[in-house]
Order: C-alpha cells, then sequence, then structure tokens
C-alpha cells in the first residue's frame, strides 16, 4: 500500500528522537571511524609481518627488506604523520557531510519502496497467470531487491565512480608535471610499497583523490550509512592490499581483482611509472585508454621495430 506524503510528514513529527550523531555505534558514526581503524589494524598486522620476516611468507614478499630501506625517500615515521593527517581530515569531511537519519523516517521509506516494487512485481506476474500466492511471492522477491539486490547494485556502481574519479585524477597527476613535482611525487617516493604508504600522499592529494572520490560514490549512489562504512571499510582493505608488498597466492583481492599488488608495485617502479593507473578495483580503464603495462609495452616493442625496418 502506497504512503501519501501527509503520512510521511505526520510520522516524521511524531517519530522517536533520531539517534544522536554522537553516537559512536550509530550507522553515521561508524562510517566515519571504521575505515579508519580498520586501516591502522590491518597495516599494523603487515608491518609486523614484514619485520618478522618469518621464511614462509617472506617468499611471497615482492620486495627485500633491503630494498625498502635503500630505494624509499621518505621515512617510516614521515608516512604515519601523513597518514594521520589524512585521517583527520577524513574525520572533519565525514562530520560535515553526515546526515541524521530518524530510524522512523528511515523505516517509512523502506517499507515505500518494498510497495512499490511488490505492485510492480504484481504487474509482471499477473502476465503469467495468478499462482497461488502470488502477492506472497511479489513481496518476497520486493524485499528481496529492497535489501539486497539494490544494495550491491549501489556497491558496485560506488566502485566504478570511485575508479573513474581515481583514474582521471591519477593520470592527470602524472602528466602535468606542476601536479606530480608538488603533489603526486610524495606518493612515489616510495619505490618499495608496504601497507602504511597506502595513504602516504600530498595532503591536498589525498583529500581530492581519496575523500572526495569515497564522498562522491557515496552521495551519488545513495547508499546507507551502513552500506558506506562496509563500501568505505572495503575500499580501505583493497588499498592496503595493493600496497601491502606481499602477493599471496591464497588472498582473495589478489586472486579476485587484476587490479591488486602486482599490478599496482609495476606502477611504483620507475620502468612502470607511466602506466597501470587504474586503482583501486578494476583495471578497464587502462586498457581501454591504453595505459596497460603490458599494452604499453608492446607499443613500444612495434614501435621499435618498425624504426629498425625503415
Amino acid at each position: 500500500m502506497e504512503v501519501n506524503s501527509s503520512t510521511y510528514n505526520q510520522a516524521g513529527r511524531n517519530s522517536a528522537p533520531s539517534k544522536s550523531l554522537y553516537d559512536p555505534w550509530s550507522d553515521e558514526i561508524m562510517a566515519v571511524w571504521v575505515p579508519i581503524v580498520a586501516y591502522w589494524v590491518q597495516c599494523s598486522l603487515f608491518e609486523i609481518l614484514m619485520r618478522l620476516e618469518i621464511p614462509f611468507f617472506e617468499k611471497y614478499r615482492i620486495h627485500t627488506p633491503e630494498d625498502r630501506r635503500k630505494r624509499n625517500k621518505v621515512s617510516f615515521g614521515k608516512v604515519l604523520i601523513m597518514v594521520a593527517l589524512q585521517h583527520v581530515v577524513q574525520i572533519v569531511l565525514g562530520f560535515a557531510v553526515i546526515k541524521d537519519v530518524d530510524p522512523a523516517i528511515d523505516q517509512l521509506k523502506h517499507d515505500q519502496a518494498v510497495s512499490r516494487y511488490t505492485t510492480l512485481i504484481l504487474n509482471i506476474l499477473s502476465h503469467f497467470g495468478q499462482p497461488q500466492d502470488v502477492a506472497h511471492i511479489a513481496n518476497r522477491i520486493a524485499l528481496f531487491t529492497q535489501d539486497y539486490l539494490r544494495p550491491a547494485l549501489q556497491f558496485f556502481i560506488g566502485m566504478f565512480i570511485v575508479d573513474t574519479h581515481q583514474y582521471v585524477l591519477h593520470r592527470l597527476a602524472h602528466v602535468y608535471t606542476f601536479l606530480y613535482k608538488y603533489m603526486h611525487s610524495h606518493h612515489h617516493r616510495l619505490y618499495v610499497p608496504y601497507a602504511f604508504g597506502a595513504l602516504y600522499n600530498h595532503p591536498l592529494e589525498g583529500f581530492l583523490l581519496d575523500t572526495c572520490g569515497a564522498a562522491l560514490a557515496y552521495e551519488l549512489t545513495g547508499m546507507s550509512a551502513r552500506l558506506s562504512m562496509w563500501f568505505f571499510t572495503f575500499s580501505t582493505l583493497k588499498t592496503i592490499n595493493d600496497h601491502c608488498g606481499y602477493s599471496f597466492p591464497w588472498d582473495p583481492l589478489t586472486v579476485c581483482f587484476g587490479n591488486n599488488v602486482n599490478y599496482h608495485d609495476i606502477h611504483h617502479q620507475a620502468h612502470g611509472i607511466k602506466t597501470n593507473f587504474a586503482q583501486p578495483f578494476f583495471t578497464f580503464w587502462d586498457t581501454l585508454l591504453h595505459t596497460e603495462y603490458n599494452q604499453v609495452m608492446k607499443a613500444k616493442a612495434e614501435a621499435k621495430v618498425g624504426k629498425k625496418l625503415n
């Protein structure tokens, strides 16, 4: 049954007080702090693993400990300070854009959506006769659509938005000397990436690339606060994984994504710095725009052969 606007407004006036924006366990606040806690916990585990140099895990390490000490141009302490600064910026922006959601109104919106889906599904099912319990079946499909399919679609679209946003800004940072020299070169002081360095950036770049990208995905997809918490946390863990320095064959983030720690490590090396701009999820922008490492190397080799023939 459709709920008219007067019912909606009445519910807003008579509902219980909304959750406090200072409740650390509300979905809105957890969307701010959970990804940050996940970052420091996950990075700490990888850092401990690197320092222990356990032989079983070392065989999956991409670079040697000596490479990390000699080739990187920034201290571990400075990396921690800059990451902490970026997280402060994220917290400030998070509280600036956070929305105080009234649970009663939120539930009402949910019920309205389910009602719309139920009506649509009933209309579709009517073309196939009137099976027993058709209303119940339509309602179950509507609930599944609203509670699972819609969030899954929002999550996937959010990944596409973040990838598009980061590819454009990342590539521009390599194309324009000014941007690279004064901003992006900070991140490339890490020739041998490690977990904590995932968010080591110039503060302005960290804000534009990571913080704004996540905020855009949240706003444009209309994610709920709870879904945004999972999305931000997953994005954080994926970014850490791309810089962790270990290529574990059992790691789902390495196995399931072509854009993984091996793919991104190429970008941090001198021979691949002008390639593999896509991050953190997919590789399609690199493939479509011919900036994928193997594509670039093949094109260079073919051009070299062409010159010799001429």
